[in-house]
């Protein structure tokens, strides 16, 4: 096939994607030709170099991908910039796809980012200015090469990415087994023969992976499922401790307190790394760093395919804006939020927005009610219930990589005996939940280790309890979220990223669930400020966190973080109420 051809081909495909995804129209032809780049160690990255035909180039774009560089990386971050007068250079990292050396997942960027920008700076088409863009892992090699931001940075897009994997990991304290074990078995199959093998052989991962979510001890279980192939899994769960230095490498936050080129960072309310998102939003605002957030109503998953069209504008404006100067503003307002609930888009100046508090309180006849000064707090209100670890509480929906993630009817879920849940009435008005909500939980477990799994749900005229946020927090009787809140002890549990927070009117109620451990029993909270938060993998160890074995020493606890939500009444579907799931597990029997 002639050169010709191809182009004219490329033309045809570059043209239709430009019309799905409403892109401006292509400025020039391009070429793509491979390259390769040597590291300090000697070892080879290979790489395709996209070289826009114009005599204006517009600076140059680094992608650089564990996954390949083939489709749909190669169109959506290549052929569509390079049409517009970008260089683009997309490379494969270390170990992956033709490049030399052995793939050590996220530390190993540390080193090979700022040595593929050396590289750069000595290409003759390289015209000293330089973006970054990718998300999820390519969203980490940004952040491990921006430790020591390059002088030649004009503008940064990282999308649903951490820049702390050692939190990502084990952020609630327990490690997160299904997404992890899930990621490391798509890495070690990824290169097998071509893209129908592979997809079968990704089909195939829920029965080939299930003895190793289902066994213990989880690395002996994973064994003869990765069988050496991602020997770093092994790794990962050796290191729990989060003190331990091991962990060093994986840690960019860094990156946070240096880095001053504008950012643009778009992330999806059931996304596994919303929490880290925000605060990176949070910590280079502040800083006074000119940062765009954008979130809409989508998973990890969903920002590539749902969320395409909104990513590629939003990504192409601030690129035209930032590293190619042209005179025209990307973003009318720094924030863009989708508050679901309502399904709108709103502009806002920051996140948060602003919000009124407000206190809701479970009671022992599973109600959630609006705390207000003139309601008298009532006496013992505990609430007991039992879970069986060799029946463990299943994941369901919510923010992680694998299973059945995002939004989905939690009263499979809530029929569970080991799930406990409160419940408002109906809400009368419009209730909007923005922020960042804190539950305040005195929780008596038998065994003392035990795991707190909170959820927020809103349930429909149609009976279906659709989550919106929820966290969870691993327990221990020597760790900080048993200290003694102001009423006795019990754990204090912050579902905290912003996400939507209760800013509900005083005759407002809220309402709540509860998931469960061995022996739990859950005094009503001396207060609970009413909110969204996000959901972290589940109590089951599919596909959610590794499973409690019920003793200890356990990894330390950790926060988790979430959405901006609307209930209303009188939308389509009716009267609304809000529902809180909360929960806490061991699996000793």
């Amino acid at each position: 096939m002639t050169e010709s051809t191809l182009g004219g081909r490329r033309m045809v495909t570059d043209a239709a994607l430009n019309r799905l995804l409403r892109l401006p129209a292509a400025r020039n032809d391009y070429t793509i030709a491979p390259v390769r780049m040597p590291m300090r160690d000697g070892v080879i990255l290979r790489g395709d170099h996209y070289a826009p035909s114009s005599g204006t180039p517009r600076g140059t774009i680094l992608v650089r991908t564990p996954y390949g560089r083939g489709l749909p990386l190669s169109l959506l971050n290549g052929r569509i910039f390079a049409a517009r007068g970008y260089h683009v250079v997309i490379q494969s990292v270390r170990g992956t796809f033709g490049s030399g050396g052995t793939f050590r997942p996220m530390a190993q960027e540390v080193e090979d980012g700022p040595d593929t920008v050396a590289w750069l700076r000595d290409q003759p088409w390289f015209d000293g200015r330089l973006a970054t863009l990718g998300g999820s892992y390519l969203g980490w090699t940004q952040w491990s090469a921006l430790i020591d931001p390059p002088p030649e940075l004009r503008a940064a897009v990282v999308l649903v990415a951490p820049h702390d994997f050692r939190a990502a990991v084990y952020g609630t304290g327990s490690f997160t087994l299904g997404d992890f074990l899930g990621w490391s078995d798509q890495i070690a199959h990824q290169e097998d023969g071509g893209y129908l093998r592979r997809a079968a052989v990704m089909a195939r991962a829920p029965r080939r992976l299930r003895p190793a979510l289902e066994g213990l001890p989880l690395p002996a279980a994973a064994d003869p499922v990765l069988r050496g192939r991602a020997p770093w899994y092994r790794e990962w769960l050796s290191h729990p401790l989060e003190e331990d230095p091991w962990w060093e490498p994986y840690r960019a936050g860094a990156a946070l307190a240096k880095v001053t080129a504008p950012v643009l960072l778009i992330s999806g309310w059931q996304d596994l790394f919303l929490d880290q998102t925000l605060e990176q939003y949070r910590t280079l605002d502040e800083r006074g760093v000119e940062v765009g957030l954008t979130i809409g109503p989508w998973t990890h998953l969903d920002v590539g395919t749902r969320g395409l069209g909104i990513v590629s504008r939003e990504t192409l404006a601030w690129l035209d804006q930032h590293l190619a100067a042209t005179p025209s503003t990307a973003r009318a307002y720094p924030v863009r939020v989708h508050r679901t609930g309502e399904s709108r888009w709103h502009d806002l100046t920051s996140w948060p927005p602003n919000t009124v508090p407000a206190v809701f309180r479970p009671h022992a006849d599973r109600t959630l009610t609006l705390q207000t000064p003139d309601r008298p707090v009532a006496g013992d209100e505990t609430v007991s219930f039992v879970y069986d670890p060799a029946d463990p509480t299943p994941a369901l929906g919510g923010r992680t990589l694998t299973g059945t993630m995002g939004v989905r009817d939690n009263g499979p879920l809530e029929a569970r005996p080991d799930v406990v849940t409160f419940t408002t009435d109906p809400l009368p008005t419009a209730v909007d939940v923005a922020g960042r909500p804190t539950l305040t939980l005195a929780v008596a477990v038998d065994p003392p280790y035990a795991d707190v799994f909170v959820r927020l749900c809103d349930v429909d005229d149609r009976g279906r309890s659709l989550n919106f946020t929820d966290a969870m927090r691993r327990l221990s009787p020597d760790g900080p979220e048993l200290s003694a809140p102001p009423e006795g002890p019990g754990a204090g549990t912050t579902t905290d990223s912003e996400g939507p927070k209760f800013a509900a009117p005083p005759e407002a109620p809220g309402a709540a669930t509860t998931t469960g451990p061995e022996g739990p029993k859950f005094a009503a909270p001396p207060e609970a400020a009413a909110g969204l938060g996000r959901r972290l993998p589940t109590l089951r160890p599919q596909p959610g966190p590794a499973r409690r074995p019920g003793r200890g020493p356990p990894p330390p606890p950790a926060t988790a973080h979430h959405p901006l939500h609307r209930h209303d009444p009188d939308a389509p579907g009716g009267r609304r109420r809000i529902i809180t799931s909360w929960g806490a597990a061991s699996t000793t029997r």
